[in-house]
């Protein structure tokens, strides 16, 4: 094989690099020498993508996030719901006391633990005035329920209690126990003389003796 070299006049190379040095087109250069550098960087962003391995992989991802997260988004749901519930039946028996002591009546807070639901009314209110009450009931929400009552007089109920309050702000020692549906317990405590109310987790027993 005979290899045979030409020699490019030297003009000719000058003439070329002179004209891309310059700024303008030459027709002899290479196409990536005549072009902005820029045209071949934006062609190169628009084949970019993902392989069908990238897409499973992050399908696969997703699916484990809300798998787990789901589940504790239900749980912490419930729990809050036990939460708001227990506040509330607090912050009725407290606005109970309230009444007792500035209108110098007793009051009656009933609770329906079948029906899921509260209302009270004055020891002088008749028997109209006590059907508009527990019209007015409040109903539990659909996830908590009342296990049982405990009351100083009644002893456990599990269809309908009172707890009594006193004009002079004494509350009739009793424990309301609250389940959600997941299973968690809360037990409230009435005490009478401080007229305070403790939540306690879990379901605690209360003796009389």
């Amino acid at each position: 094989m005979i290899t045979r070299f030409f020699s490019i006049p030297v003009s000719i190379l000058k003439s070329c690099f002179a004209g891309a040095l310059s700024g303008k087109n030459n027709f002899l250069l290479p196409l990536s020498l005549r072009l902005p550098h820029s045209t071949f960087k934006k062609s190169s962003n628009y084949t970019k993508g993902y392989t069908l391995i990238e897409l499973i992989v992050v399908i696969v991802l997703l699916g484990l996030m809300f798998g787990i997260t789901v589940p504790r988004f239900r749980q912490n749901l419930l729990s809050d719901s036990l939460d708001a519930t227990s506040l509330r039946l607090i912050g009725f028996a407290q606005d109970l006391r309230e009444k007792a002591i500035s209108g110098q009546v007793s009051y009656m807070f009933h609770l329906d633990i079948r029906e899921k639901r509260i209302w009270a009314f004055a020891s002088t209110a008749t028997e109209e005035e006590q059907e508009a009450a527990r019209e007015r009931a409040y109903e539990l929400p659909a996830d908590v329920k009342i296990q049982d009552v405990w009351s100083w007089s009644s002893g456990k109920v599990f269809d309908e209690a009172i707890i009594r309050f006193s004009r002079k702000g004494y509350i009739e020692q009793s424990m309301i126990h609250l389940q959600s549906e997941d299973g968690r317990e809360v037990s409230l405590e009435l005490t009478p003389f401080l007229g305070s109310i403790k939540i306690h987790e879990g379901y605690v027993d209360f003796d009389r003796g």
